[in-house]
């Protein structure tokens, strides 16, 4: 069969892509090698994670909070095949929504793994060996990424395990080794920290979340702290070992002294890297980088006219927003549009309770850069929606450019920031300042208040603390 452009990859970079195109009036088909559409995001990552992290806080919320908001229950016992086989419910739900979208936009769907032959011809080979080919004129790479491992680390997949098989535990650990400070260490951690588990957390920078303001991850480990893990940062693994029940990981410590964790699971999060294994790059002469991604120019094109390349794949955030964005950048400038993609405003997020998000530059790479700044914060335990709903920890820091007063950074840590991100996002995409966001009325009692608050504190002129 013949297309105008066809995405490899259903992630979210991917079958967005396919729906703008499709939309653009181009005759478009998807790529899948797996038997389900969404990728990582839908099947194994951002979608069953954030299911687990919600079960778990209902838990730990009836454990711990409801006799305080007069709601009396017997002890609360955790059923984790339970939150397991919801957590399949709420990904076959979204699986079926992304099927529904490909019949609605009339893109073909094929199954397989999709393999360069040359620049316009695909081939795709089924789980069984079966192969076709197709022809295209444009074709988008979509491929994600898959769980970083080192040699020093194997990776059994029962014990020592990553991101997906953590989606998956029939049991609670007793203890659980994380391996890597970052969102998903974090985020699974804390799933697993709320249903009883102790948590460790072996971390080589000097902080959890490292890419984010400093001080957002100050403030989240003092929560996490309280949920029952330990941190040991400047230490760096050299092996683990599956002795069976028990795993048993071998670092050295900041004084370079050789330390020992034991736990029944050892979580490994140390990052995601490019997927492109079968794709026959090689065929049609796409470079990748040091890293193992697929070099791309400004409009996102290989160095083979007509193949492009987005989301996990290419350089940049690993986040499922990013790869939209991207994907729809690439439908427009294939039909001749000018869109644009402002990667500096792209907010980042982690979901644990209280949520972390973030947007533009920490104050870290602003120092960095020798630019004169003033910062504004507020605490959530000054919000009165915040001391109602009993979630109080956390602030947000608004940096502003010291001579024009530009917002050039926002960073909070507490309740549902996931969701509040975005008003700093509309802020910065229409440069406003911190005093245009100060003078703009907030519905109170509302967590909201809290960015009007720390707008207000940049100038000093808070007015609830």
């Amino acid at each position: 069969m013949q297309y105008d452009v066809t995405v490899i990859g259903s992630g979210p970079g991917g079958y967005v892509a396919a729906i703008r195109c499709a939309q653009l009036g181009l005759k478009t088909a998807i790529i899948e090698k797996y038997p389900t559409l969404g990728g990582t995001c839908l099947n194994v990552g951002c979608i069953p994670s954030k299911a687990l992290l919600d079960s778990s806080e209902h838990f730990h919320n009836a454990a711990h909070t409801f006799a305080e908001h007069g709601i009396k229950i017997d002890t609360p016992v955790v059923d984790l095949p339970q939150m397991i086989k919801r957590k399949d419910g709420v990904v076959k739900q979204m699986n079926g929504g992304v099927e529904f979208l490909m019949k609605k936009n009339k893109i073909d769907v094929h199954t397989g793994l999709g393999s360069f032959v040359n620049k316009n011809t695909i081939k795709i080979t089924d789980s069984e060996g079966n192969a076709k080919e197709i022809t295209t004129a444009k074709t988008i790479i979509a491929t994600g990424s898959k769980p970083m491992s080192i040699p020093a680390i194997p990776l059994d997949k029962k014990r020592v395990i990553t991101s997906t098989e953590a989606l998956n535990l029939q049991e609670v650990p007793k203890h659980m080794i994380v391996i890597g400070g970052g969102v998903i260490g974090m985020e699974l951690g804390s799933v697993y920290a709320r249903l009883g588990a102790k948590i460790t957390v072996v971390e080589y920078a000097d902080s959890i979340i490292p890419t984010m303001d400093k001080v957002l991850g100050k403030e989240l480990q003092k929560v996490l702290k309280k949920e029952g893990f330990e941190f040991n940062f400047k230490t760096g693994v050299t092996g683990v070992v599956n002795n069976g029940d028990e795993v048993v990981v071998s670092a050295k410590n900041a004084k370079g002294e050789d330390v020992e964790f034991k736990g029944d699971y050892c979580l490994v999060s140390i990052g995601r890297k490019a997927y492109t294994e079968g794709l026959g790059l090689e065929n049609v002469g796409i470079k990748t980088d040091d890293r193992g991604r697929v070099e791309v120019d400004a409009h996102l094109q290989t160095g083979v006219e007509g193949i492009y390349a987005i989301g996990d794949v290419v350089k940049g955030a690993m986040l499922a927003h990013k790869a939209e964005e991207e994907g729809v950048f690439v439908a427009e400038t294939i039909v001749g549009q000018k869109p644009h993609i402002n990667y500096n405003l792209i907010p980042g997020v982690v979901y644990t309770w209280p949520e972390v998000a973030a947007v533009g530059y920490t104050e870290q790479e602003l120092k960095a850069q020798g630019r004169a700044i003033k910062t504004g914060a507020f605490p959530f335990k000054a919000s009165g929606r915040a001391v109602a709903s009993m979630d109080t920890d956390g602030l947000v820091k608004v940096i502003a450019d010291k001579e024009t007063d530009e917002i050039l950074g926002v960073h909070m840590i507490g309740p549902r920031a996931a969701d509040m991100i975005a008003e700093a996002v509309v802020a910065m995409e229409f440069r406003a300042s911190a005093e245009d966001v100060a003078r703009m009325s907030h519905a109170h009692p509302t967590f909201t208040e809290a960015i009007k608050e720390a707008c207000l504190a940049v100038d000093g002129n808070a007015l609830h603390t």
